[in-house]
């Protein structure tokens, strides 16, 4: 069997799973069975496909087929400037959490906390742009963590890490707070893609309440752990805005702010512990 004929059968599997991009999912399986980048795949479709590759495609085509993310299965995800290793106990680094990193380095600062920090795409991705500062990445997971200093390692960034339910063992203040935090209610669970729902850490997604649990801890939890003129960054779900930047108001905290993505849903919350 050629790689081209591998390839249709691929497509015809996953479309008839009900996969959404079957083609384009098919094609970066084909070229993970053949350790090939993506650009150099044309060139192997001619070729017969050796039977390791064909068996690696046939496992990756089942995985797929079950619904599994295509990061999951690669083991990896592009995300700012990196690529990160992702596994079953990380949330997915996605492409509007680069909202929260490029707002957080519109302004300078020396130290960086990310609460609930996962495969730590955003801290590594803050601190491989400030080399100078000195960061700390919190999770619940232990899983999580060990995936986290994986990917600093890898990457080369210098950072800590800390098992912490949120601020419980955190000590210190810092320039720069960020976070991704579970946002989506249990209600609108059911309602996510089984790529998301059945794959994803349930504690990464949801509160298993309204959605706004997060936002309380760290709005509370903040101003005790930021420097004077700190800064707070969160990521929220679109419609939440309004509700989060009162939770930081009441904390005490400057100037909330909603700032869009790139498709101009609401995505971070801002806010500033006065001086």
């Amino acid at each position: 069997m050629t790689g081209a004929e591998a390839l249709r059968q691929g497509v015809a599997r996953l479309a008839a799973a009900g996969v959404p991009a079957a083609e384009g999912d098919a094609r970066l399986l084909l070229g993970h069975a053949l350790g090939l980048p993506r650009h150099h795949l044309p060139a192997a479709l001619a070729a017969p496909l050796p039977p390791d590759a064909l068996r690696r495609f046939d496992a990756s085509l089942a995985a797929r087929a079950a619904r599994q993310p295509v990061s999951q299965i690669l083991g990896r995800r592009a995300f700012w400037k990196h690529e990160f290793r992702v596994t079953r106990d990380t949330l997915d680094p996605r492409p509007e959490t680069e909202t929260l990193v490029e707002a957080a380095l519109a302004q300078p600062f020396a130290s960086v906390l990310d609460l609930g920090t996962g495969t730590g795409a955003i801290l590594i991705s803050l601190l491989a742009e400030r080399p100078a500062a000195q960061g700390l990445g919190t999770d619940i997971s232990p899983a999580a963590l060990a995936v986290a200093r994986d990917n600093a390692a890898r990457i080369g960034v210098c950072a800590d890490f800390l098992e912490s339910d949120w601020f419980s063992t955190v000590q210190g203040q810092f320039d720069l707070i960020v976070s991704n935090p579970p946002y989506i209610a249990l209600a609108e669970m059911e309602s996510l893609v089984p790529e998301v729902r059945e794959w994803e850490p349930i504690q990464a997604l949801t509160d298993g309440a309204d959605g706004l649990s997060a936002y309380r801890a760290i709005a509370a939890g903040a101003p005790a752990h930021l420097r004077p003129g700190g800064r707070l960054l969160v990521e929220i779900g679109p419609t939440q805005g309004a509700a989060v930047a009162q939770l930081m108001h009441d904390a005490g905290l400057d100037g909330p702010q909603i700032l869009p993505d790139l498709d101009g849903r609401d995505r971070v919350v801002a806010a500033r512990k006065p001086l």
